[in-house]
């Protein structure tokens, strides 16, 4: 980045963009008085509580508290950095993003190199959809003629054609003033180590453009048209391509539907474009790499139900489980993950066009619930009538279990354990604890020492932070552990004390609860994830809470009225000058909280 963005650039470019706009063009709005409401973009509702404000160019979620300008929209919707999401703004309004600082010779060449690799991508796959329409494509065109693509789906796909010659590309580019350095550093030409020659990585191939979720080009995948090897070639890693975090299709599947609900995860990039052909605008593709934590992280983003899809076959049983295993840790309350067998010797491409859309489709929503596969893959190739293997089948569908967050689902999928084994489910969860106990983490690791106050007595568990924590931290912990204890917290804050270093965090939690009525506490922490609160929140959730549930109501009550006996006792000096700061830090204080102050400052000037 060549400097930094003024701030006045930003305040004159947020003065100018209409947020009704631009939450409008992803969002359905309709008119709501004053307003413009519609369904949350950032978690599932069936009742519409996003609401877009003209007045005060400002969305929020009552549902879930989501809630920012344009700028902050882009970046979570689109999962846009800061930057990415000020020029996109700019774009809009036909503006060029200043700089702070662009006058420095090195910040310039910076710029340069970035803006070149973007230019270069994009160059090239519109070099790619000429050709196809040239004389050299014919062959390409004809592929696809029999492939049964319309020229529709070409297009919304940008599918082009790399000609049959080894400087086709690099003429091109160079004609343009492009170093070929520049072009071996983006994966389009391949260099000679013993002569440093360098030539066209695709050639012959027809050419699927992979885009990120701004529709920018950032890769390309070819697939050969003879029987030259391999039959699918895909970009190298580049400075704006990995192939652990990018998928095929996502871009195309949110401007066919910007309010997708389930997302088909496919092996290949003639799979995905297959199925739009046949009307199924839904499936992704993984580049060459198995499916990562990072790609369904991303996904969960954007829907709330992932399908995997794989061959019947013995690999694609393997992928399926490799699958599973990442995708078991996501997969907090509200989440769901299925998994889809295709017949042997039939992939999504040739399946979709023998049976057509309506059955494709039925085989979806048939797809194995991500409990029914966890039970039947541990079940596979073992005689569960024997005792040995009803242990071994036990074991592994525990271990899968362990590795889900605290949840509804968690706790079902124990309940279903003990029920298909006729173990008691007690002592499945002491088993888990057991193993938890076993970790490195918790190697060494003492029980806890008693601790002095009512809100510390707890038990640490093994691995968690094991400092005693303060009376506002033990709430907090209420809350993530329970968060419906919201409601046994008096709507008065004055019971925060000042000094605690957890009580603005509290605070944040307590206002978040109110509004979304979470009763997950997956889904708590799932919204302060990345952030420091969200590993102190994490911190908390892992330890372990002796004390009955039906005693935590009780619990909560005596913390705040603890410290609302202590707050009394201050002077009137330090209770003003506490309301006094929080005031000035830019907080809005609560009715009963801004009348204390004003009482505070009459007793105090008399």
């Amino acid at each position: 980045m060549a400097g930094q963005i003024p701030q006045r650039f930003i305040d004159d470019l947020l003065a100018r963009v209409d947020v009704v706009e631009v939450v409008g063009e992803r969002v359905q709005l309709k008119k709501a008085g004053r307003n413009h409401s519609g369904l949350c973009p950032f978690h599932q509702e069936k009742t519409p509580s996003f609401t877009v404000s003209a007045d005060k160019q400002f969305y929020h979620c009552f549902g879930c508290g989501a809630h920012g300008n344009a700028l902050r929209f882009l970046m979570e919707y689109d999962q846009l950095r800061f930057p990415e999401a000020v020029e996109q703004l700019a774009a809009r309004l036909g503006l060029e993003v200043p700089r702070e600082g662009a006058d420095d010779p090195r910040a310039q060449a910076r710029e340069r190199k970035r803006r070149e690799g973007v230019n270069l991508l994009e160059l090239s796959a519109s070099y790619f959809r000429e050709r196809l329409k040239m004389p050299e494509g014919r062959g390409a065109r004809e592929y696809l003629e029999r492939r049964g693509l319309s020229a529709e789906v070409q297009q919304a796909f940008g599918i082009g054609y790399a000609p049959d010659a080894w400087e086709s590309l690099k003429r091109h580019l160079g004609e343009r003033g492009i170093a070929e350095s520049v072009q071996v550093e983006y994966g389009l030409l391949v260099q000679r180590e013993e002569s440093g020659r360098t030539y066209d990585r695709f050639r012959d191939r027809v050419m699927f453009p992979i885009r990120d979720v701004r529709g920018r080009t950032i890769a390309f995948g070819g697939r050969v048209l003879g029987d030259a090897k391999p039959k699918y070639l895909n970009s190298p890693e580049t400075p704006v391509f990995h192939k652990g975090r990018e998928l095929y299709g996502l871009y195309e599947a949110r401007q066919a539907n910007p309010r997708l609900e389930r997302l088909l995860i496919v092996e290949g990039y003639m799979d995905v474009v297959a199925l739009a052909q046949f009307g199924i605008r839904n499936a992704v593709a993984t580049l060459g790499t198995s499916t990562s934590e990072e790609h369904l992280a991303r996904l969960f983003r954007m829907v709330s139900e992932v399908v995997f899809c794989f061959d019947g076959d013995r690999a694609g049983r393997q992928a399926a489980s490799r699958a599973l295993e990442t995708v078991l840790p996501l997969m907090i309350d509200g989440r769901q993950a299925r998994f889809l067998f295709l017949p042997e010797g039939e992939d999504p491409d040739t399946l979709v066009r023998r049976e057509g859309q309506a059955a494709f489709e039925d085989r979806i929503t048939c797809a194995s619930p991500l409990s029914e596969f966890l039970f039947d893959q541990a079940a596979t190739g073992r005689d569960l009538a024997r005792i040995e293997e009803r242990e071994r089948y036990a074991s592994q569908v525990l271990a899968a279990i362990a590795r889900l967050p605290e949840g509804v689902l968690k706790s079902l999928l124990l309940g279903e354990l003990s029920r298909r084994t006729g173990v008691d489910q007690s002592r499945f969860e002491a088993l888990m604890a057991r193993d938890v106990a076993a970790t490195p983490e918790a190697a060494g690791a003492s029980a806890a020492p008693p601790l002095s106050d009512r809100a510390a007595g707890e038990n640490h568990p093994l691995g968690a932070e094991r400092t005693p924590l303060g009376l506002v931290g033990r709430i907090l912990q209420l809350l993530v552990h329970e968060p419906a204890l919201v409601e046994r917290l008096p709507v008065e804050d004055d019971w925060y004390p000042e000094g605690d270093p957890d009580s603005g965090l509290c605070r944040e939690v307590e206002a978040l609860l109110r509004a979304g009525r979470y009763r997950s506490a997956q889904v708590l922490l799932a919204h302060f994830h990345g952030s420091e609160s969200g590993q102190r929140l994490a911190a908390l959730a892992q330890r372990e809470m002796l004390i009955p549930r039906e005693a935590r109501a009780a619990e909560i009550d005596g913390l705040v009225e603890h410290l609302r006996r202590h707050r009394r006792r201050r002077s009137p000096q330090e209770e003003y000058a506490a309301l006094l700061a929080r005031e000035r830090s830019g907080e809005r204080l609560p009715r009963e909280a801004r009348l204390r102050l004003m009482e505070l400052l009459m007793e105090l000037k008399g």
